[in-house]
């Protein structure tokens, strides 16, 4: 039986590895990784750098293939039929890989940014292919340090204050919904709108971080009517520089305490 590892690696520090990843990673024969394109070589880099720290040469092997594009201009209902296309093609390409590139007796993995329990979808997509029934494979999960946390320690800040909750949500539900009722604390991903600009005007604090654990690693914070001029400008020069973002944010009501 085919078994597939998948395998948190961090926001992009390569001393985010846990133990418990390097051991998956040294056991595992071949390595599956998405290209994202020219732009994007990036993030295939920092993989292979990983691999080049903690897994002996020549005891794996690396396949690429390209992941499929998704429709970005898709909105409103449109919005979820769009990603669910995205993911069954991801799906066709992760079926391939599994077929033509594990062997029966061999271990495979994905290495996945942050946590693959929030925002990926690596594991539903292996569902999906298990569901198809053409190929079999067992698969377990590595947890990994999320954008989220590295945020807060970089920010040096908790994501919650005492007896209150704290909300994850996305660019898109934050602008079209607003802010949550009954909590004080959001984190924000996934935000090509740069929602946090609706709150210049009220009691809101910010904290910002992009390229989190990489050497092109940016951190903002202060009040969002001073802070979100300075996150648009960097925000704006650093896409213009690498061709692609990631960055994330903690929106708190009320003054920032640490």
């Amino acid at each position: 039986m085919r078994k597939i590892h998948v395998i948190g690696i961090g926001a992009g520090d390569p001393e985010q590895l846990t133990l418990q990843a390097v051991r998956a990673m040294r056991g595992t024969d071949v390595f599956f990784v998405l290209d994202k394109g020219e732009v994007k070589a990036d993030l295939t880099r920092l993989r292979r750098d990983m691999l080049d720290a903690h897994v002996p040469t020549g005891t794996y092997r690396v396949v690429e293939a390209r992941d499929p594009e998704r429709d970005r201009t898709a909105g409103g209902a449109s919005y979820s039929p769009a990603v669910g296309d995205w993911r069954s093609a991801r799906a066709d390409v992760y079926e391939g890989l599994i077929a033509g590139e594990l062997g029966e007796d061999q271990v495979g993995a994905f290495l996945v940014w942050g946590d693959p329990a929030l925002y990926d979808s690596t594991l539903g997509i292996l569902e999906e292919v298990l569901g198809r029934g053409a190929v079999e494979f067992t698969y377990d999960v590595v947890p990994g340090i999320s954008s989220v946390s590295a945020l807060a320690a970089r920010h040096r800040t908790g994501l919650n204050r005492v007896a209150r909750p704290v909300q994850i949500t996305t660019g898109r539900r934050l602008a079209g919904e607003g802010f949550p009722d009954g909590v004080d604390d959001v984190v924000v991903m996934l935000d090509a709108r740069q929602a946090f600009r609706q709150y210049a005007g009220e009691d809101m604090h910010i904290y910002w971080g992009a390229y989190l654990g990489t050497p092109d690693e940016i951190l903002v914070s202060g009040p969002v009517a001073e802070a979100a001029p300075r996150i648009e400008r960097l925000r704006a020069e650093a896409r213009e520089r690498k061709g692609w973002i990631m960055d994330t944010y903690l929106l708190r009501r009320g003054p920032g305490d640490g």
